[in-house]
């Protein structure tokens, strides 16, 4: 574990094309952390917004990770650390999880859009995955803010039908067929989609992004108000605060510095919705 790291040739890759992909990094680790998955879901309900899972819609809880001692440790995990060190510097911040039962096809889209500052996601899925039942899928290159590859990919990809002739399942792309215990991590601007699979299809996130220097912190904090959808009042769970060392403060510091406006838009989107978002 300690010698894991991210050759020069991987920080190319992922810059050019936009991912990387880490088959069996988590695998020693697995059962335990498919075991804390399943018990913060028994804690929450079983399913979105304290309810048992339907399969009829996916499921999702914010600050997943945050609200369990085993899971919000993964921050502490050197393989982790090594991958958003390494791709976005020592001082990086943890921007937050959420935990899935995914069902059926997620249509192409990107987790952002973001020009200057860079954001990722770590994937972990927990459950065997191919082409055809549910693997992520994304279109390499397509995170390229300004190429003009990328642009119009940003628009056309939802349209493939009407565009190109083909499904969004026929949109050319990279596969990621899973077992538990590998992990994917991806530029947030990069197209992504997952097509066919279950009504359970276990995953969950970790995600992070550079710093925010203190010129764009008007930003950091407009970035940080999007978690109101999802009806949280502080930027991570009480478990991932208290558990926290030294070390994995460094990466929680900027988002607690500056979400205390969002206590207030929860209350308000509390009031305007009937359950939180699914994503």
């Amino acid at each position: 574990m300690s010698t894991f790291h991210l050759t020069d040739q991987q920080v190319s890759f992922f810059h050019t094309f936009g991912y990387l992909s880490f088959p069996g990094l988590m695998t020693d680790c697995i059962e335990e952390i498919e075991s804390a998955f399943e018990a913060l879901w028994a804690e929450n309900g079983g399913g979105h917004n304290g309810q048992p899972h339907d399969g009829k819609a996916r499921s999702c809880i914010a600050q997943f990770i945050g609200q369990s001692e085993r899971l919000s440790a993964l921050l502490d995990d050197p393989r982790i650390l090594v991958i958003a060190k390494t791709l976005l510097g020592d001082n990086f911040n943890y921007m937050g999880s959420d935990g899935n039962y995914y069902v059926g096809d997620t249509g192409w889209h990107s987790d952002g859009w973001h020009k200057e500052i860079l954001h990722i996601k770590i994937a972990f899925y927990l459950d065997p995955l191919t082409r055809d039942t549910g693997c992520l899928r994304v279109v390499p290159g397509s995170h390229l803010l300004g190429d003009s590859y990328a642009d119009s990919l940003s628009q056309k990809t939802r349209k493939s039908q009407e565009l190109w002739g083909i499904s969004g399942q026929q949109v050319p792309a990279t596969d990621f067929e899973t077992q538990p215990g590998d992990v994917v991590c991806f530029n947030h601007n990069i197209k992504h989609a997952t097509f066919g699979g279950g009504t359970r299809r276990r995953m969950f996130t970790m995600n992070c992004c550079q710093r925010y220097p203190e010129d764009r912190l008007e930003d950091f904090r407009n970035y940080i108000s999007g978690g109101a959808r999802f009806w949280v009042e502080r930027g991570y769970g009480e478990v991932m605060i208290r558990t926290a060392g030294p070390k994995r403060m460094r990466h929680l510091e900027q988002k607690l510095a500056n979400d205390g406006h969002l206590a207030e838009l929860s209350r308000q989107a509390r009031n305007a919705m009937s359950e939180p978002s699914r994503g």
